[in-house]
């Protein structure tokens, strides 16, 4: 029998927990320890009969983890990281990679230099919705990408912004948290993102960070996508509110939030309906709906199981730091299109 991989959360926020629960309920991990120095991190730890150890230094020198979890707001991601890989314990850290690209180029730098495992967490890419739509879509089924639409409506409660660093610059705003998702799953889909323009406003909540935005995208291999996003609009129309990942904390409402129009047929999600003619595609003539089948499974046990498998075995992440740190390049682009009213190209030369 293989014996448990001895796992540590770091940072008991709301995705923090989300780990610890799926470490809860998976077969070869376990939680080992948790690392907050909040009295709900102690409190937390104490339910699931863990130390609670009040920083990443004496989890090192305490030898309770084999592997980590880093659930810490993005200004810690290079720190925490750099000093668990330093001491060769392999890392699954939260999106986005970091809060700058200078800090995202030094962890791409400490994983090549230790060889230790870096997986970031971008959980969509292990779901099996993506999965199959990312096989239709690289067999051909919708053709050569002619547009795209995304929306993600997220009203937030007052509530969710009591963490100052959510209304930051930098590391806050729906950009920034949410949007990094999207930006992932395009790229993931059609390739490179060769030009950005976009409109950003604050208007809705008045923080020093954009509640709302709207995104004009343009692939290298061609195609164009426009994603529209907010924390302040009300409506079922996002991935999180459709998809049905993690219904602890989100319903699933029967709708559909993204919207691929290739030039042979069309693809929507999550609920992975593909509308395809019967001949040439003819505005004029009905389109023929047929829904993609897949096993049901949690992306973040799946997730999981894959960091389980670099931390006994090594091999590639699904999702590297380098893989990552391209999508916080569009993002980059993405707040200087906002902000000087102007396209611009996304520059990805900084990777090599």
């Amino acid at each position: 029998m293989t014996e448990k991989i001895a796992v540590a959360v770091i940072g008991a926020g709301v995705i923090g927990k989300t780990h610890i629960d799926t470490l809860a309920r998976m077969d070869g991990v376990q939680l080992s320890a948790l690392v907050d120095p909040a009295p709900s991190g102690r409190a937390l730890a104490e339910a699931h009969g863990v130390p609670c150890l009040p920083d990443v230094t004496a989890l090192i020198d305490s030898g309770l983890a084999q592997a980590a979890i880093v659930a810490t707001p993005n200004e810690t991601h290079l720190p925490v990281s750099e000093a668990l890989m330093k001491a060769g314990i392999p890392v699954l850290l939260e999106k986005p990679v970091a809060e700058s690209l200078a800090s995202a180029l030094r962890l791409i730098t400490v994983a090549e230099e230790t060889g230790v495992p870096l997986l970031i967490g971008h959980h969509r890419r292990h779901n099996p919705i993506i999965r199959a739509a990312h096989a239709a879509i690289h067999a051909g089924r919708i053709g050569d990408l002619v547009m795209a639409t995304v929306t993600c409506a997220l009203a937030k409660p007052a509530s969710y912004f009591d963490a100052g660093w959510r209304r930051a610059p930098g590391v806050g705003g729906p950009l920034l948290i949410n949007l990094v998702h999207e930006i992932d799953l395009m790229r993931h889909f059609f390739g490179e993102i060769a030009t950005v323009q976009a409109i950003s406003s604050n208007a809705r909540r008045g923080f020093a960070v954009e509640d709302t935005a709207a995104v004009a995208l343009t692939f290298k291999r061609g195609g164009l996508a426009t994603l529209c996003i907010s924390d302040a609009a009300t409506g079922p129309w996002a991935w999180d509110l459709t998809a049905g990942e993690n219904l602890v904390r989100f319903p699933a409402h029967p709708v559909s939030a993204h919207h691929y129009a290739g030039s042979r047929a069309g693809l929507s999600l999550p609920d992975l309906t593909l509308w395809e003619p019967d001949g040439e595609p003819d505005w004029t003539q009905k389109l023929r709906p047929s829904v993609l089948t897949v096993a049901a499974e949690d992306p973040y046990e799946a997730q999981i199981a894959h960091f389980a498998t670099l931390v006994r075995d090594g091999g590639a992440p699904l999702v590297s730091a380098r893989d990552a740190t391209a999508n916080l390049i569009v993002l980059d682009a993405i707040r200087a299109a906002a902000e000087s009213g102007r396209t611009v190209a996304v520059d990805l030369s900084a990777l090599g």
